[in-house]
C-alpha cells in the first residue's frame, strides 16, 4: 500500500496562486480572439483558447486594454456555473 499524502490547504493556495502567476506571465499576443459576433466596436466578449484549457478574455471595444484570464478549473467551474443557473436574473 502506498502512502498518499493530501494537500493541505496553505499547500493548495500556493499552488494556485502560483498557477496564476504563471497564466499571466504566458504571452499570449498571438492567440486568436473569437466572439459571438455582431459589431466588435459596440463592445462584446472575446475569448481565446489557451494551451491546457485556460482562458483569457477582453472586450472587443478596447482590444488593447485589460485581459482577464481563467485557469483551465476556473473556467470549468463557470461553465458548471452558467449551466446550473448560477447567474440567471
Amino acid at each position: 500500500m502506498t502512502d498518499q499524502t493530501q494537500e493541505t490547504e496553505e499547500q493548495r493556495a500556493a499552488r494556485k496562486e502560483a498557477e496564476k502567476e504563471a497564466l499571466y506571465a504566458r504571452d499570449i499576443s498571438g492567440v486568436t480572439w473569437v466572439s459571438a459576433g455582431g459589431d466588435p466596436a459596440e463592445g462584446q466578449v472575446e475569448l481565446a483558447f489557451l494551451e491546457g484549457g485556460a482562458v483569457a478574455m477582453r472586450n472587443s471595444a478596447e482590444p488593447e486594454g485589460p485581459v482577464l484570464r481563467y485557469t483551465a478549473a476556473e473556467w470549468k467551474a463557470f461553465q458548471l456555473g452558467a449551466i446550473d443557473g448560477e447567474f440567471d436574473l
